[in-house]
């Protein structure tokens, strides 16, 4: 019996494997609205045999975009142009499950395919981004404004609506993004956080956002849809985010009805030396999983149906999340069954193939 394609059930969601779309930004919104493009993308997805497709980092607020192309979820219309998009995921197999964000002080940037990098200035769509502490992120970005008390507990609320907006577009799962150096991880590491304030100093105090933005969300979604949140488990930096940090947080967002902790790492520093290769983030999800004793998520250069499976029969993770493989590979689920000798039911249109 594969492992990877096991069903993996959350509250009342089945995900039909263990196969998910990690979040991966398309840079192709405008207004925050999603498009062709984004059905196009996320629904070849669903149709390649994934179990969950998330989206790409979703908005809470206009000024929460790393890009003025990023997609949102910060109004009503936003709902409506989601809502064909989910329905295509779920109609051909898929769980669809939304990442909400907020970039914090690596907001207003431009695409990485853009001819200009850095901060967007103000002439060009770009605006003021919003951070713990009024530092920017590296020298060719805009400096932030640090978020008051008003700010906040906005942040906070925003989320809480988005997550609403999700749930009546059809996502069956939310993810709340706190890695990767945006908002939430900017709150949780001593890098980026040099508050005074209950937001800031001690870990309990660092952690308050994130646990609130947690508790927020799982109240405006109900006790039935899964709420998973994505967590850079460490900075990779002496005096840093840590591990040990990851293990207490996890403990807490469990303790607040987070289903699955999705493990990465870095983004917050851009002076990092991340020592990169084959699953080198797949440890750090084995240790929360181990120390919390809550399931975990695996993401990080997995790439080989074996590999995958291996993640998961290790006992390392509960669900593995791939992106640049597929963005290179659409059907790599159906592929990765045939490597394993697993039995795929395809999309009849593309069956003779199979």
């Amino acid at each position: 019996m594969s492992q990877l394609f096991s069903p993996l059930t959350l509250r009342s969601v089945t995900l039909p494997n263990r196969i998910a779309v990690s979040p991966m930004c398309q840079y192709s919104a405008r207004d925050g609205l999603p498009n062709e493009w984004h059905l196009v993308h996320l629904g070849s997805r669903a149709v390649g045999g994934a179990g969950l497709v998330l989206t790409e980092a979703t908005a809470v607020q206009a000024v929460g975009r790393i890009s003025p192309e990023d997609t949102g979820l910060w109004s009503d219309a936003h709902t409506a142009a989601w809502r064909p998009i989910v329905e295509f995921i779920r109609a051909n197999g898929a769980v669809a499950g939304v990442q909400l964000a907020h970039a914090g002080r690596k907001a207003s940037t431009y695409a990485p395919f853009a001819e200009r990098r850095g901060g967007v200035a103000d002439a060009d769509g770009g605006w003021t981004p919003v951070a713990p502490s009024a530092e920017a992120f590296h020298e060719s970005y805009r400096r932030p404004e640090a978020l008051d008390a008003d700010g906040i507990a906005q942040v906070v609320a925003d989320f809480a609506a988005a997550a609403r907006r999700a749930v009546e577009a059809g996502f069956q799962v939310v993810e709340v993004h706190a890695a990767h150096g945006y908002l939430l991880h900017e709150f949780l590491s001593p890098l980026s956080n040099h508050r005074a304030d209950a937001y800031g100093g001690p870990l309990e105090n660092r952690t308050r956002l994130t646990r609130e933005v947690t508790a927020a969300v799982r109240e405006a979604v109900g006790q039935d849809v899964p709420v998973l949140v994505r967590i850079s488990a460490t900075d990779w930096v002496e005096g840093g985010w840590t591990a040990e940090d990851s293990v207490v947080l996890a403990r807490d967002l469990a303790a607040l009805g987070a289903d699955l902790v999705d493990v990465s790492t870095g983004g917050n520093v851009p002076r990092a030396d991340i020592p990169t290769g084959p699953g080198y983030q797949v440890p750090f999800a084995e240790t929360v999983r181990r120390k919390a004793d809550v399931p975990t998520g695996a993401v990080g250069l997995i790439t080989d149906a074996r590999q995958a499976e291996q993640v998961l029969a290790d006992g390392s993770a509960d669900l593995v999340l791939l992106a640049r493989e597929l963005l290179r590979d659409p059907y790599w689920p159906l592929h990765a069954a045939r490597q394993l000798g697993v039995r795929t039911n395809p999309p009849r249109q593309y069956a003779r193939a199979f």
